[in-house]
Order: C-alpha cells, then sequence, then structure tokens
C-alpha cells in the first residue's frame, strides 16, 4: 500500500514538473516574442504606449508630437514673430524614449512580465520627454526680438522757436526681458496643446524728466529772435526779460540753431578772429578799453559768437554785428548773472 502511494506521489510530482517546464518554456518563447511590446500602464510625455509594440509606438508618438513642428508665435503690442522650432535647434529623440520604455518594461525578470502579461496590471512608469535646444539660439531669438521690440524711454522737453517754449511731453520706453524670454520660449516650445503664442515679456522703462519736472531742468533758457531783433529770457519756462538786440549782418549771420553757453567772461578781451573782414587787426587779442568792442559782458556759445555789450547803441534792432549779439552794455550786466554755464540758447 505504501509503496503504490509512493509510485503515485511520484508520477504526480514527475507530471507537474513536465507541466511547469512546458509552462516555464511558453513563457520564456513568449516573452521572446513580445520582447518589443511595451507593458500596461507606461506612458511616454503623458501618451500612454502600453501594449504597443516598439514600431506602433513610436509612429503614435510622431503622429502626437508633429504639433511641436508648429511655430511659435510672439507677440508685443504691434509686434508678432514666428519662431520656426526647427530654427531653435529643437530636437526630439524618439528612439531614445520608445527604446527606454522597452527597458522598463522588462524590468523585475521573466516571472514579473509574465504576471504583468497575463493579468494586464500596469507598471506605471512615466518616460519624459527627451527633447534638446540649443541654448544659444534661443539667446539669439531673445536678443534679436529686443533689437526690434525695445524703445527707449523719452523725457520731457522743450521745443523752442524765435519767440516761445512748448514743453513735449515724456514717453514711457520699454525693453525685452531677455533670460525671460528665452525660458518662456523653451517652454513654448515643448507645448502641445493649445495655441502656441506667447507674449513677450517686457519691462517698462519711465523717463527721468517729465513735464512737470521741466521747469527744474531748465532755470534760464535764452531764445533769439533774429526777424525782430529781440533775446528773451526765460526763467524756469516763464519768459522773464526781454531786451533789444543787434544780429550778423547779411554775410556774417549770427549762426541759427540751438546750443548752449559755454564761455562767460566780465571785462572780456576782444580775440580778433582771423578774417578777412578784420584786416590788419586778424588774429591780434585787444585788451578792455576804448578800441576793445566787446563791452562789459562775454556770453559764448559757438564758435566765436557770443552775446557781448556795445557802445554802438544805434545798431541795435539792425543786422549790424560780425555774427555776435550786440545788447545795450546795462542790458548784458543784467543778463550775465541770470545765465549760468550751460543755459541753452536757441537762434532762430
Amino acid at each position: 500500500m505504501r509503496r503504490g502511494l509512493l509510485a503515485a506521489a511520484g508520477i504526480f510530482l514527475a507530471l507537474a514538473g513536465v507541466a511547469l517546464s512546458a509552462g516555464g518554456a511558453y513563457a520564456y518563447f513568449w516573452d521572446r516574442a513580445h520582447s518589443d511590446v511595451i507593458a500596461p500602464g507606461v506612458r511616454i510625455a503623458g501618451v500612454e504606449v502600453g501594449g504597443m509594440r516598439a514600431a506602433e509606438a513610436r509612429e503614435v508618438l510622431h503622429a502626437k508630437f508633429a504639433a511641436l513642428e508648429r511655430p511659435v508665435r510672439l507677440v508685443s503690442g504691434p509686434h508678432v514673430f514666428l519662431v520656426d522650432p526647427r530654427g531653435a535647434g529643437l530636437r526630439v529623440d524618439l528612439t531614445r524614449m520608445v527604446d527606454l520604455a522597452v527597458r522598463k518594461s522588462k524590468d523585475g525578470g521573466l516571472l514579473r512580465r509574465t504576471w504583468h502579461a497575463l493579468w494586464g496590471e500596469p507598471v506605471r512608469v512615466t518616460i519624459p520627454l527627451q527633447a534638446a535646444f540649443s541654448d544659444s539660439s534661443l539667446v539669439n531669438y531673445a536678443h534679436n526680438i529686443a533689437r526690434v521690440v525695445d524703445e527707449p524711454a523719452k523725457n520731457a522737453d522743450v521745443k523752442a522757436t524765435a519767440s516761445a517754449l512748448k514743453p513735449v511731453g515724456a514717453r514711457e520706453g520699454v525693453a525685452v526681458q531677455r533670460d525671460a524670454l528665452a525660458r518662456e520660449l523653451a517652454a513654448a516650445l515643448l507645448r502641445f496643446d493649445g495655441p502656441r503664442t506667447l507674449t513677450i515679456p517686457t519691462r517698462t522703462l519711465h523717463p527721468r524728466w517729465t513735464v512737470a519736472d521741466l521747469p527744474k531742468r531748465y532755470p534760464s533758457f535764452i531764445l533769439i529772435d533774429r526777424e525782430h531783433y529781440t533775446l528773451r529770457l526765460f526763467r524756469h519756462l516763464k519768459l522773464a526779460k526781454t531786451y533789444p538786440i543787434a544780429v550778423g549782418r547779411a554775410g556774417l549771420e549770427t549762426p541759427a540753431g540751438l546750443y548752449h553757453i559755454n564761455e562767460r567772461q566780465v571785462n572780456p578781451s576782444w580775440h580778433v578772429p582771423l578774417s578777412a573782414w578784420a584786416g590788419d587787426l586778424a588774429g591780434r587779442i585787444i585788451p578792455p578799453g576804448p578800441s576793445d568792442p566787446i563791452k562789459a559782458r562775454w556770453l559764448g556759445f559757438h564758435n566765436g559768437a557770443g552775446i557781448h555789450g556795445t557802445a554802438e547803441t544805434w545798431s541795435l534792432g539792425h543786422s549790424a554785428s560780425h555774427g555776435c549779439i550786440r545788447m545795450a552794455i546795462a542790458d548784458v550786466e543784467q543778463l550775465y548773472p541770470l545765465v549760468p554755464m550751460h543755459t541753452p540758447i536757441y537762434v532762430g
């Protein structure tokens, strides 16, 4: 009896061994036949690829990633730019991602793989997007866009005419935040869904001077009206004094334009210019006195031209000088302390 039981047990174990061997062999050959199949639950860059063979997964991902080939639209006010992902150096490595998904599917050995295959238990593995940019390309995009979009702030200023000063308002500027643009552009280039549009990050540039600051900026301002032989002195943009003057005669006109006082002297000497009209005096220095036509004060502003006093008061109201602006001695003495260095003078 006992011998019979032992024989039966031996037969059972033998049959079980054969079954296990057959099952193991089947599992082995099944696993070999599915060597490129991705396990259930595996995702690549958010795309479910479980149960797919490697080639099928590549096709699915290629269709999904086709969205990354669309240009990114950058907008700032009236400016619109299109960035080609290829021009930005975008490279997506589909093959590496799929190969990594297949390798992750094989982790844990044959028994674990067979278990997942039989029962459909997901492995819950996510393969991140394998993409690379050309950092230099993104930096160049940001730099070139900034060259178009950047606009410096404009200070408030005054527009001068021969007889009036008109304030001109300030304007804010804008500057592209280049580092932020490069980062946001990189993120936008990897965006699959939704519009591929990005508002260019900028910062506001504020002007240094506003209209309210102009009176402080211009404590003094001189206007020369050659047509009406008048000098107007503005103090903090308000008309303070008006004086009769003489200006340059025909052929030796007082130079028109905007200048600044660059020289101040009390009782100056006359440095005679090297000009034909000076005759024998050309190049000489005439000290203060009866022979010196430059009386009392000197306010130079351009290439030898300046404001000075004159004893020839008959010339006031006429084009009579050799290019300078003549004033009565009392008038130039009154004007002088009100006109510091760098005071603007507009000759119109």
